[in-house]
């Protein structure tokens, strides 16, 4: 098909308070060109109703009825979502008829891997028709729930896009993205037809959360916390005898499997150097069991930003670390960029979750379409 112009969404499970939001054209397959990325903060009171909406989704634990918040949130993301949308295309002098698609992730406020045979779920808030109401153009949304209720994870789906990406920077195996939001992810690909993905481990989330409890910030900026601290050596090896660390793929993670409690007791510079280290030495356990050991990883998000933690990396992970932007990539930008290269690949029936990165029977396409 004719590449066409996509817009993409994401707000991580970290809710730093801002929407995510990119413009691509596309085919679904490859990237003809890059469009305009910005962060659209939300209205303080929206993430507030979002941090209630995962506190109470946690007790729920998809039984009985949905918190009642749940519909309230999701309203007042989609607008907020639909409005920063808006404001991008106007931004990158186009008008919504030349939009083709948006790709609607939506807020994760609660994931469960499937486990002993029983199925995993998944909720993510947004309301797809509401947003094509609001905008006028086809919304696709809703990504998880049909690779969930075939069987698999639901997660990571981040890896047909980072195999586009891969594939344009000539992957061979020797390289692999690392995406560190809340959780971290990992998407190999050797090239010609195996690709892998899954959640390492945890990445942002346990540290912010303890940052916070500290009342340090929102998160250790910098490293700068973590940089100065003592990792506990014994209980970091503790730690790391977790058994999702050496499961096989496919495998995946809500974002408060890990939590800051790894730290209690410490202090805030003790605490962080733990928590980072964590991540690191996850992401090394990760690739250990990759089909073949990459030798460098293109780094995306947030943890990115974290100079400790990409020290720590090639430290205690033994590789090689860089950012995406060394390639020309937009790091803060690849999650929102999914979102809009998985819609046209949705509108074309494309797959967008393998048997190797959630763990569905067969290569399948997913997102129901609004419009």
């Amino acid at each position: 098909m004719t590449p066409i112009w996509a817009v993409g969404l994401m707000t991580g499970t970290v809710l730093d308070g801002n929407i995510d939001v990119a413009l691509i054209r596309t085919d679904g397959e490859r990237v003809a060109e890059f469009g305009d990325y910005m962060l659209a903060p939300y209205e303080p009171a929206v993430v507030r109703m979002l941090e209630r909406a995962q506190a109470e989704a946690r007790e729920w634990n998809f039984s009985g009825p949905e918190p009642a918040v749940f519909a309230e949130a999701e309203e007042a993301l989609t607008r907020e979502q639909a409005e920063a949308v808006r404001l991008l295309v106007e931004r990158s002098g186009l008008s919504m008829h030349d939009i083709g698609v948006v790709g609607f992730h939506g807020q994760t406020v609660l994931h469960r891997a499937p486990a002993g045979g029983r199925r995993g779920a998944t909720r993510q808030l947004g309301d797809g028709v509401l947003m094509h109401d609001l905008l006028g153009v086809r919304v696709v949304h809703d990504f998880r729930t049909a690779d969930v209720r075939a069987g698999g994870q639901g997660a990571p789906l981040a890896a047909a896009y980072h195999a586009a990406l891969l594939g344009a920077a000539g992957a061979s195996g020797e390289t692999a993205i690392l995406n560190l939001g809340g959780v971290g992810n990992v998407t190999w690909w050797d090239g010609e037809h195996d690709i892998v993905a899954f959640d390492t481990g945890p990445a942002n989330a346990p540290i912010n959360d303890f940052v916070k409890a500290k009342g340090l910030g929102e998160m250790d900026r910098d490293g700068a916390l973590a940089a100065r601290g003592r990792v506990d050596e014994a209980r970091l090896a503790r730690l790391l005898e977790h058994p999702y660390l050496t499961a096989p793929y496919p495998k995946s993670l809500d974002r408060f499997s890990f939590t800051a409690a790894m730290a209690d007791g410490l202090g805030a510079e003790d605490g962080a150097a733990l928590l980072t280290a964590f991540t690191a030495s996850a992401v090394g356990k990760a690739l250990d069991i990759l089909p073949r050991r990459p030798k460098t990883l293109f780094v995306s998000g947030g943890g990115r930003h974290n100079p400790t933690l990409m020290r720590m990396l090639k430290e205690r992970a033994g590789v090689e670390a860089v950012s995406a932007d060394t390639l020309g990539w937009r790091g803060d930008a690849v999650e929102a960029e999914c979102f809009a290269f998985l819609a046209v690949r949705a509108l074309r029936g494309l797959p967008i979750s393998y048997p190797s990165t959630t763990g569905v029977p067969e290569p399948m396409t997913g997102g129901r379409i609004a419009g």
